[in-house]
């Protein structure tokens, strides 16, 4: 079993030993290649390396589908956020090879534990930190294009909580049938909506909308799952998401949502 989990950088960055395993990808390699980046470009062959600053690290899972055939399996994770084995904060305790396989044989995906909001539903949290139009017309999108997944995605935004970030490990029959899905919503959501007014960190609208997608798709297709401890490298900086976190709470919604 070929196994290749993407590591999504902008830039260079201490990466895991196990190259053969973990590949990096520098997205928006168009904008962010530089010399002495020797990472797998997301800009090679069939790619949206332009739509970076609007899609995020979906550059990198849009390269692997159009170009990565001869792996069979494929996950994605970022430079300073990884799936790991135990309680850890170091690079050497991120899941091995041995690792994924054992999760996989018993199930099609891998997903991180899930973020809670508690006080919040994800459609809350998303209005509260966003602008809200994006996701009511993915809802309108979905109604009329995708009807089969409207059940599933009000159910999703009812929740207080969701697998976050984009990340995963999916066989590959699973995530053909994904991104052949999730790439078809933000598609037409993109020839929907105006963001030429928006904010560079609401530009990223296309990732921010994909993150709560995953979870309408998991929700409908019910493929086999384990969910699996994630970690983040360096400074967190936790004491301010949750002071901006307050703030767009009581009514302030343009405040920082990614550090």
């Amino acid at each position: 079993m070929n196994i290749k989990v993407l590591v999504a950088a902008h830039k260079k960055f201490p990466m895991p030993v196990n190259r053969a395993l973990y590949l990096p990808i520098l997205v928006g390699a168009v904008y962010n290649y530089a010399p002495g980046i020797d990472y797998q470009r997301d800009d090679d062959g069939e790619n949206i390396s332009g739509k970076n600053p609007n899609y995020n690290e979906l550059t990198a899972i849009y390269w692997a589908w159009k170009n990565l055939k001869n792996a069979d399996v494929i996950g994605l994770v970022h430079y300073r956020r990884y799936f790991f084995k135990k309680r850890s904060r170091d690079i050497k305790d991120i899941l091995s090879l041995e690792d994924i396989q054992k999760l996989l044989v018993k199930n099609d995906v891998i997903l991180p534990f899930k973020r809670h909001y508690y006080i919040e539903t994800n459609y809350s949290h998303y209005v509260h930190a966003h602008e809200s139009l994006p996701l009511l017309e993915t809802r309108k999108i979905i109604e009329n294009m995708y009807p089969e997944y409207l059940n599933s995605f009000d159910l999703v935004m009812g929740r207080r909580s969701a697998h976050m970030f984009n990340m995963f490990i999916m066989k590959r029959p699973v995530f053909n049938k994904y991104c052949e899905w999730l790439f078809g919503v933000l598609g037409a959501l993109e020839k929907r909506i105006d963001i030429s007014n928006f904010s560079k960190q609401e530009a990223r609208v296309f990732g921010y909308i994909s993150e709560l997608l995953m979870d309408v798709w998991i929700q409908k297709n019910n493929p086999s799952y384990s969910e699996c401890r994630w970690e983040q490298l360096g400074k967190r900086k936790i004491i301010s998401k949750m002071f901006f976190f307050i703030v767009r709470k009581i009514g302030f919604r343009r405040g920082r949502t990614h550090f």
